[in-house]
């Protein structure tokens, strides 16, 4: 039987937005097996962040994004409440 992904959120504050997005974009080409990235979005001053992967575990995303932008940043990440979202698979 097949495991639901997980919708993981990776909420960040950048310190320094080109070398943040710069490592997520090379980042991009490298997704762990199974995982799909179906946001990337910043605010307009380019200080916040979010992103949304879906994937089988929280922690793997975790050391994932942290591998390629957590110098440039510091994130939260939790997993989504699909049951209560507008546009989330259930």
């Amino acid at each position: 039987m097949r495991k639901e992904k997980t919708h993981v959120l990776a909420l960040s504050a950048v310190a320094d937005e080109g070398e943040f997005w710069n490592g997520l974009k090379k980042a991009h080409g490298r997704l762990p097996a199974g995982a799909v990235w179906k946001l990337a979005v910043a605010s307009k001053d380019g200080t916040r962040a979010v992103n949304v992967i879906a994937h089988d575990s929280v922690e793997t995303v975790r050391e994932f994004f942290e591998t390629h932008a957590g110098a440039h940043a510091t994130t939260e990440y939790f997993e989504a409440d699909a049951a209560n979202a507008v546009g989330l698979p259930r």
